[in-house]
């Protein structure tokens, strides 16, 4: 199993997220995970910068290959733009990276005024939007009138040698499917061994199953869950509100009905070695190929040392 980390844009500023990404690299991470977001979750988190800036920076300070997880290339920026980004993000790392995608949330796509379309539509959109991207990286002129998307005399003209490979999001049975079909990988945030079999049989095959988990590294399981509550509370709202909740302000009205156990429940909370170790075999026993842990609030270089010391020796042991 890969094992690598996953770098909050919500939480970090672009100065920290580099920093991580080094120190990520010389802990012993194998990959990176990136969030794309418009909007934090919160208030609480405080940041959210541009991804494909930073996506642009990480290739000049590390050599771990690069996911985004995930991107929406349906509403908040058009599928032609995203597929621009995705190949000069490709050429940059050298091949090193990997267009992960989804069908988004109200907080970021709703920004500029578009109405927000059911689950059922959205993912109509994201097949959509992945095979405009995929023609735009034969390098041909492209002309293209659908249901939801017009590219008019387009054509990309710096492309990475193989186009990026594309990993669909998916937290539900349609979505899980939409990944078997039409992606060449699997992101989920689950240790859900129905989703990634449904995955699996709907396409999927051997194709790589990513995942991720959170932690909130402190000096003791109780300060973790302080600090993962602090920052985090939108960890427990549930069901489809992560993804119609329009703005962190309504993030944070649905959080007041969190606590702080309910939180903790969701995160790794401290520094034990044996709980990481835990929460990873967890998804490994669900079928996932790679697991990536972020980390939330200061103590960032403590994870990191922690895994190099006793969590990736273990794993590779």
């Amino acid at each position: 199993m890969r094992i690598g980390y996953f770098l909050s844009s919500e939480e970090y500023s672009p100065a920290e997220l580099l920093a991580q990404a080094k120190g990520a690299q010389r802990a012993g991470f194998e990959a990176l995970w990136i969030s794309d977001h418009y909007h934090p979750w919160v208030d609480a988190q405080g940041q959210s910068p541009f991804v494909w800036s930073t996506i642009g920076a990480l290739s000049q300070v590390c050599t771990l290959p690069v996911t985004t997880a995930v991107t929406c290339p349906t509403i908040r920026i058009h599928p032609a733009v995203v597929a621009q980004a995705a190949a000069t993000s490709a050429v940059l790392h050298e091949g090193r990276f990997t267009l992960g995608v989804g069908s988004g949330e109200a907080l970021n796509e709703q920004i500029l005024g578009d109405d927000w379309p059911e689950a059922d539509v959205r993912l109509d959109m994201l097949e959509e939007a992945v095979a405009v991207m995929r023609e735009l990286w034969k390098g041909g002129v492209v002309s293209h009138r659908g249901p939801h998307y017009t590219v008019r005399n387009a054509r990309i003209y710096t492309r990475p040698d193989t186009p990026p490979p594309v990993y669909v999001s998916g937290f539900g049975a349609k979505s899980a499917e939409l990944a078997g079909r039409i992606g060449d990988g699997y992101v989920c945030t689950m240790p859900d061994r129905d989703l990634v079999t449904r995955f699996r049989e709907s396409g999927g095959g051997s194709k790589p199953a990513q995942a991720g988990f959170k932690a909130a590294f402190a000096g003791t399981a109780a300060e973790g869950a302080r600090i993962a509550f602090e920052k985090w509370p939108n960890a427990a709202v549930p069901g489809e509100l992560s993804q119609i909740l329009p703005t962190p302000a309504h993030f944070e009205q649905a959080s007041q009905l969190a606590t702080e156990e309910k939180v903790a429940e969701a995160f790794v909370c401290g520094n034990d070695a044996g709980a990481h170790l835990e929460m990873i075999d967890r998804y490994a026993q669900a079928g996932f190929d790679e697991v990536y842990v972020a980390n939330t609030g200061p103590h960032y270089q403590g994870l990191f040392d922690l895994y190099a010391s006793s969590v990736l020796p273990k794993l590779r042991g």
